[in-house]
Formats: C-alpha cells, sequence, structure tokens
C-alpha cells in the first residue's frame, strides 16, 4: 500500500479550504449597479418626457437629463463589473438620489397635470353652457343678423377647445376657451350697443306716446288702427280706442333694428297710416295693407343719416313697406315688413280702411323681450 506523507495531507487541505472560500466570495459578490436601480431611472425619464417636462417644466427636465445622462455612460462601462456587498458604491448613490429628485419632479408634474386637466374641463364646460345660453337669447331676438359671422367663428372656438380637451391637450384647450370666452364677452357687447335702445327708458316713454296717441287717434275718430310692438312680435287692433285682437307677427330679417335705407332688412319705426288695400291678383302675398313709408320723419332721419356719414351716399330709402300675408310655404321671412299668417291676414284685412294708422314701436315696457334678453346676455359676459 501507498504511504501519504502528512504534509501533503495539509497542503491539499489549505487548497481546499482556499478554493472554498474564493468561490463563497465570489458567489457573495454583486453586479456594480442593480439593473432594477436603471430601470426605474430610465422610466422617470420616459414619464417625465410623456408629461412634456421639456416643454412645461424646462429647468427641472434640464436638471434631470444634466444627471442622467452621464450616470448613464457611468453604468453602461461599468456594466461588467462586480462588488463585494459591503463596499459602498458612488455610482449607485447618485443613481439613487436622481430616482428620488426625478420621482419629486413627476409627482408634482402629475399634480399640475391633474390640476390642469380639472381646469379645461372647467372652462369648457363653462364655455359651452354659455354659448348656449346666448345662442338661445340670439335667436329669441333675431340678433344673428346684427353679430354677422361671430357666432360661427365662436361656436368653431368652442368646438375647438372640447376637441383639444378630448386628445388630453389641456393647455391648448384652456387656450381656446379663453378665446371663446372673450368671443362672447364681444358678441354680448355689440348687442348691447346696437340694441341697447330697447332697455332705454327715453326710447321707451317715446315708444309708449306713439302708442297713446294712436289708441287716441283711434277713439276721436270712431275708427281702427294697429299698433305693432318689434320686441315682442306682436300686432295689435283697436277699435274707436279699444283693443280689439292681437296677433304674433315676423319682422324683417334684421327687422329688430330700425330701418335706416332700402336693403337692410329692417323693420320701420314711427306712425304710419294704411294708404292701399291690396287683395289678390294685386300683391305677390296673401292680402297686403300697404303703408306710407318713407313718411317725412323717416326722409329727415334718412337725410341727417347721409350728412353725418351713418348711410352711404349711395344709399337710398327704399319704400314698399306692408302687412302682409305669407307668399307661399317657402317664404317664412320677410325682407323689412310685418307678416301675418294668412288666416290672421285675412281676418285683419277685413276691419281696416285705408287711412287707418299704424304706429310701429320697439316695445311698449322696458320688461321686454329684447331688454331682457340683452340682461341675460350681459350677465353671461361677466361670467365669461
Amino acid at each position: 500500500m501507498a504511504t501519504v506523507s502528512v504534509p501533503s495531507v495539509r497542503s491539499g487541505l489549505i487548497a481546499l479550504a482556499q478554493g472554498l472560500f474564493l468561490a463563497g466570495a465570489f458567489s457573495a459578490c454583486v453586479q456594480a449597479i442593480p439593473p432594477e436601480l436603471v430601470s426605474a431611472v430610465d422610466r422617470i425619464d420616459q414619464q417625465l418626457v410623456a408629461l412634456k417636462a421639456p416643454e412645461i417644466a424646462p429647468e427641472e427636465y434640464a436638471r434631470f437629463v444634466r444627471q442622467w445622462v452621464p450616470l448613464r455612460a457611468r453604468v453602461q462601462s461599468d456594466d461588467d463589473l462586480v462588488r463585494w456587498p459591503w463596499e459602498t458604491n458612488e455610482l449607485e448613490t447618485e443613481l439613487r438620489r436622481l430616482r428620488e429628485e426625478g420621482g419629486n419632479t413627476l409627482a408634482k408634474l402629475h399634480g399640475e397635470r391633474q390640476a390642469q386637466q380639472h381646469r379645461a374641463q372647467l372652462n369648457v364646460l363653462r364655455v359651452e353652457e354659455r354659448l348656449r345660453a346666448l345662442s338661445s337669447q340670439i335667436d329669441a331676438i333675431d340678433g344673428r343678423i346684427v353679430l354677422g359671422g361671430k357666432p360661427v367663428q365662436t361656436d368653431l372656438l368652442v368646438k375647438q377647445a372640447r376637441a383639444f380637451y378630448d386628445q388630453h391637450d389641456y393647455q391648448r384647450s384652456i387656450e381656446a376657451a379663453d378665446l371663446a370666452g372673450k368671443a362672447l364677452r364681444v358678441q354680448a357687447a355689440l348687442l348691447a350697443r346696437e340694441l341697447g335702445r330697447y332697455a332705454d327708458e327715453q326710447h321707451i316713454r317715446s315708444w309708449q306716446a306713439l302708442a297713446q296717441q294712436t289708441i287716441e287717434w283711434s277713439r276721436t275718430h270712431r275708427s281702427t288702427a294697429i299698433i305693432v310692438s318689434k320686441a315682442e312680435r306682436v300686432l295689435t287692433l283697436y277699435k274707436n280706442g279699444s283693443k280689439v285682437v292681437s296677433y304674433p307677427v315676423r319682422l324683417g330679417f334684421n327687422g329688430i333694428r330700425e330701418k335706416q335705407f332700402q336693403g337692410d332688412g329692417a323693420t320701420p319705426e314711427g306712425r304710419y297710416r294704411i294708404t292701399d288695400k291690396r287683395g289678390a291678383g294685386r300683391t305677390q302675398f296673401y292680402r297686403a295693407l300697404v303703408i306710407d313709408y318713407p313718411n317725412q320723419d323717416d326722409r329727415r332721419r334718412f337725410a341727417q343719416g347721409k350728412k353725418v356719414g351713418r348711410i352711404h351716399a349711395a344709399k337710398q330709402i327704399g319704400g314698399q313697406i306692408e302687412i302682409h300675408g305669407v307668399e307661399n310655404e317657402l317664404m317664412a321671412q320677410t325682407l323689412g315688413c310685418v307678416m301675418l299668417d294668412n288666416v290672421q291676414m285675412s281676418a285683419l284685412f277685413e276691419r281696416v280702411e285705408p287711412g287707418s294708422v299704424v304706429s310701429i314701436v320697439g316695445a311698449l315696457t322696458g320688461h321686454n323681450a329684447v331688454a331682457t334678453a340683452l340682461a341675460q346676455l350681459g350677465e353671461h359676459g361677466e361670467e365669461t
């Protein structure tokens, strides 16, 4: 049997122990940088970009990038290195600090994003509601002709605000809603300027006096007379100073305004007389009562308007203003006259004669439909 020396055994045991120690030691080593830490910082970077941090928080994001770019390069160069668990790693420390800083910025932006979303939502809902309210009031007083294309432009702005919100572009949604709000205020101010006389006490008193004179004329002359209130769109027939009947009427396409010249679509205001009754074959409408527009007062106002430049020199004063029925089913809007449905026009036609007084006024009380609409428009304009 072969013999083994004691020194040889001792050397083998020492080598084995050293091998086991080194194997255990290496198994306890770890990568220089935990991969999950790098991934966490990278996700923060992506989320910051998604929240548009470069645009809305440029300083914070620039500071983050200035640290992240070189740290990421160092991570890539040190990717194969290992370290003892008890060793301090400066690169890991910097990454953890950056993760905390980036996380704080991310939380801040999330909060601001939610606040911006809430603001955009409120602004869009508010401007949509006020557009509906304003549109309703404008339609009630036929105010669109006064505003021209402004309502269409405002409607587009409101739709843009809603579209941007749905696309999560809250800043542009807020900006579009703000522009729409300003446009609505402009419209309210324009209507107040153009139709403010319907809420003016002096105008109301003047119209009331004209109506009272017309009623007195009817009583004195034992005759029929007509008063048309443009604000309420009502024609009232009087006989011997007493009210007989009232009919709803339609005005010119721009009838709510005071007539100035031919083709403006406005219905005139003042005291007139019926000069002719036209039945079938003598008018394009279903019966018509012709009034003496323009009278002397109309001509005087027209001349003054041209003199001060309010009316263009090429404009004509016009004429052929009537109280008439409907031409056909397609003729739903008159061009400056006063229109009744045919059944009511037939009844009125039989009750009046040439010479009867017709007074057309803006309104007879300060609480008329136009004044009420203007007040509500003003309230909505202040809120917008």
